[in-house]
């Protein structure tokens, strides 16, 4: 195996692929950063700078390289032939109107979820990135960061530990390293970690204080509103001089989610538990009688809140399934006629 490329993130699981497709080691890669016509890759023969395949560049986006995935380069280790299978995805729905399914980061082994110790924090925001996390396949770790700001960073620590439970809390001042300590023990010398948060939270501070290095560019928080503003405007990974790799991602104006129902119920697992409780089994939590969600609520057992935000995001996700489940069936009817349309041209032309 490869030294350089073992630093880069090289595990037997994406090795061994190699070697059952009978590649050579050389043409193995790691995607640093993608552009929109070209990718940065990591390989024996060092950084390179490379081209999509033709097929690739017809694929799905959710199949074309993203950052952190491992590809086969061609002879030449100027185009990108095939992407390796991924040990985890963060991806998303389209912005806006889309229906597509975007990749984010590939091959994450730890999801660091950056939010700050000031009116940035939103418990309903956290649980839809550690749902995202959760279908994603990798370890979710909330870290808040401008913990010198608060007054009260333990009210943050209780909020943030009561979006999921067992999920960790760490806390530290990215422009102090003597904070960094929990927020460094996750990462090791073959660990792949992402940032991902609002704009504004610090995680290009983060991702500096971590390289001991200005790999990014930041910016603080507008003071008028409390709003982020955008420093990260590509994502890239990086190696930490101590080992292991981070990925800065932008911050995100929509985090739409589709197809991860079990997700939700991961995240959302004391809603599950009571609902199974409830007098109907299709209950929506809404008006019905014998409701044991809304009785916790009345209670006090469970934050009104959170129940608002997990149908929320389960009337969201089965919106968004719904609607690229239709759009697969009408891209496999289209290519069907279109299959049909070159048998009956075939025909005619007697072939």
């Amino acid at each position: 195996m490869s030294e350089a490329l073992r630093h880069y993130g090289l595990v037997p699981f994406f090795s061994q692929q190699l070697a059952a497709a009978g590649f050579d080691e050389k043409r193995l890669a790691r995607v640093t950063s993608v552009q929109r016509s070209q990718s940065t890759v990591i390989c024996a023969a060092g950084k390179r700078s490379v081209e999509l395949s033709a097929a690739l560049q017809r694929a799905a986006a959710v199949d074309r390289p993203t950052v952190g995935d491992w590809v086969v380069l061609d002879e030449s280790l100027g185009r990108i032939e095939q992407v390796l299978e991924r040990k985890s995805l963060f991806k998303r729905v389209g912005a806006g109107g889309g229906t597509e399914i975007q990749p984010i980061a590939a091959n994450i082994d730890i999801l660091f979820i950056v939010t700050s110790c000031n009116e940035e924090f939103k418990e309903s925001r956290l649980e839809r990135y550690l749902a995202m996390c959760a279908d994603a396949g990798a370890t979710p770790v909330i870290v808040l960061t401008k913990s010198d700001l608060s007054e009260d960073t333990h009210s943050y620590i209780q909020r943030a530990r009561s979006v999921q439970a067992g999920v960790p809390v760490e806390t530290c001042n990215a422009l102090d390293p003597a904070t960094l300590d929990g927020v460094r023990a996750w990462i090791d010398d073959t660990t792949t970690v992402a940032l991902a948060g609002s704009s504004g939270v610090g995680k290009s501070t983060l991702l500096n204080a971590l390289a001991g290095d200005s790999l990014a560019a930041t910016s603080g928080i507008r003071e008028q509103d409390k709003k982020g503003r955008h420093t990260t405007t590509h994502r890239e990974l990086h190696r930490l001089p101590s080992g292991g790799l981070v990925i800065d991602v932008p911050g995100m104006r929509e985090l739409r989610v589709a197809e991860i129902e079990q997700s939700i119920e991961t995240v959302f697992a004391d809603i599950e538990q009571l609902a199974g409780q409830c007098q109907f089994s299709d209950c929506k939590h809404e008006a019905e009688p014998g409701c044991a969600v809304l009785q916790a609520v009345e209670r006090g057992r469970l934050d009104r809140r959170r129940l608002v935000n997990y149908q929320k995001l389960r009337r969201e996700n089965a919106l968004a399934t719904a609607t690229l489940a239709e759009k697969r069936a009408r891209d496999r009817d289209f290519g069907k006629m279109v299959k049909r349309a070159k048998l009956l041209k075939q025909s005619k032309d007697g072939i």
